[in-house]
């Protein structure tokens, strides 16, 4: 293959020439790039940093050194990293420090919020009126699995039938989510008391309107809850002035080690809006008890009065420690500048696939940047085989069935170079059939 296509124009100067002019070009060298690689699945786990790993590394210090001490000796102290780390990460999602704090994982953190606020409403045991009918929550047909999973399993806890109570919008398309099917699932279903829907599909990368879902939620008296998996630490939030009148959201979760690059398995994320501050958390622990009183020891819950309350157990320092040092690098970059960049690549690798790669590659991922997450979403009926063959040649992305090779450009580490190389080899496979030479998925981690 030619460093030129001559019917586009698009050539690998050109991409370097971006890459010169990258203000936050800088930033890939405080990344551990494998070397020989191109790496674009930062969107299922974001690369090590050198702040990342010398902040696990100062806690590991700490540890060595204080011992047990360091839970109030260590610098910040460990007693209260969950909060400490909410309000490095609050401005990022557009929150206030009270409102966030890092506990638990993503799955547990909806299990909770979940039920905390099914506790809330007519209709469930603990509600104001456990003789009404009860509540639903309106979710969508294109989640992530793990979000079904933990409401039914709340609805079931409360004795109340998931199959009834989830209430999913179908997709027109197979691809993404319109707004409008969320209000016209509201209007038409007058026991919704919780919408809960992520600001990024994870398989297309579609961008929700966070403040138009929050808006047609209060205005049907029902809660706005969020998955910001796929989008916290790439996409500049705004969680606590979301909706109409700027009421906010009212909860949300994510991980850090995908966009936030905080490494496997990091603690999750959460925010609660401060109008709920004092809501008794559904999985009530010993680390959500006011500070002031935790050692106390005393067996009646005295919950903090902030999103800390609900922390479960005791914060994991060594799965918490990266967060500190890998969100100083988004931080210092600004999240603005971070999205802009973001949107940049995404712009630059869908109009290489529409320009190099042939009829039988589309894009499935909203081409306005107001409905486009991270990730770019290309879809080709050997997408798996694509996808195996990329990985031979040193392109790390992942497959989403039907026919997803989802390829994410991380605005932090990657280069134009880089997608100009993706889609290269991307051509290359397919010119020469080599895609053909592996067999068909039959399952297992992409």
């Amino acid at each position: 293959m030619s460093d030129t296509n001559p019917a586009t124009g698009h050539a690998l100067a050109d991409a370097r020439e971006r890459d010169a002019a990258d203000p936050l070009g800088e930033y890939r060298e405080h990344f551990s790039v494998p070397d020989g690689e191109r790496y674009m699945d930062g969107n299922s786990l974001g690369l090590a940093s050198d702040t990342a790993l010398a902040t696990l590394e100062r806690v590991v210090d700490e540890w060595r050194a204080l011992a047990i001490r360091g839970w109030e000796a260590a610098d910040p102290d460990w007693f209260h990293y969950g909060e400490h780390l909410g309000d490095l990460l609050a401005p990022l999602v557009g929150a206030r420090e009270s409102e966030v704090v890092v506990a638990n994982s993503t799955t547990v953190n909806i299990h909770t919020l979940i039920g905390t606020f099914l506790d809330t409403l007519p209709g469930t045991p603990a509600g104001p009126d456990p003789t009404a009918d009860p509540p639903a929550v309106l979710v969508n047909d294109l989640d992530f699995p793990t979000d079904h999973y933990a409401i039914r399993a709340q609805f079931r806890q409360r004795g109340l039938d998931p199959d009834e109570g989830l209430v999913a919008v179908e997709s027109r398309d197979g691809r993404t989510i319109d707004e409008a099917d969320i209000e016209a699932a509201l209007r038409e279903r007058d026991d919704v008391g919780i919408v809960f829907m992520p600001s990024v599909l994870y398989r297309s990368g579609q961008l929700l309107d966070v403040d138009r879902i929050t808006a047609a939620a209060h205005e049907h008296g029902a809660l706005a809850g969020f998955d910001c998996a796929h989008s916290v630490g790439a996409v500049d939030h705004a969680l606590g002035d979301a909706g109409a009148d700027g009421e906010g959201a009212d909860f949300a979760v994510w991980c850090s080690y995908k966009y936030l690059n905080a490494g496997p398995g990091a603690t999750a994320g959460l925010y609660v809006h401060e109008r709920h501050h004092g809501t008794t958390p559904a999985l009530a622990g010993w680390w959500g008890n006011d500070k002031s009183t935790q050692f106390d020891m005393r067996h009646t819950y005295d919950q903090a009065d902030t999103a800390g309350a609900w922390q479960i157990g005791t914060v994991p320092m060594l799965s918490s420690a990266p967060i500190e040092g890998a969100t100083e690098l988004v931080r210092e970059a600004g999240i603005e500048r971070v999205r802009e960049k973001s949107l940049a690549l995404t712009d630059y690798l869908i109009d290489l696939v529409d320009d190099r790669l042939g009829d039988d590659f589309s894009v499935g991922t909203p081409r306005e940047h107001a409905r486009r997450g991270g990730h770019v979403a290309i879809e080709h009926p050997e997408g798996y085989r694509v996808s195996e063959a990329l990985r031979d040649r040193d392109v790390v992305v992942d497959f989403r069935p039907p026919n997803v090779v989802r390829v994410c450009p991380a605005p932090l580490y990657t280069r134009y170079e880089d997608v100009w190389h993706v889609i290269e080899t991307i051509q290359a496979i397919v010119e020469s059939d080599a895609h053909r030479e592996y067999e068909p998925r039959d399952g297992g981690v992409t």
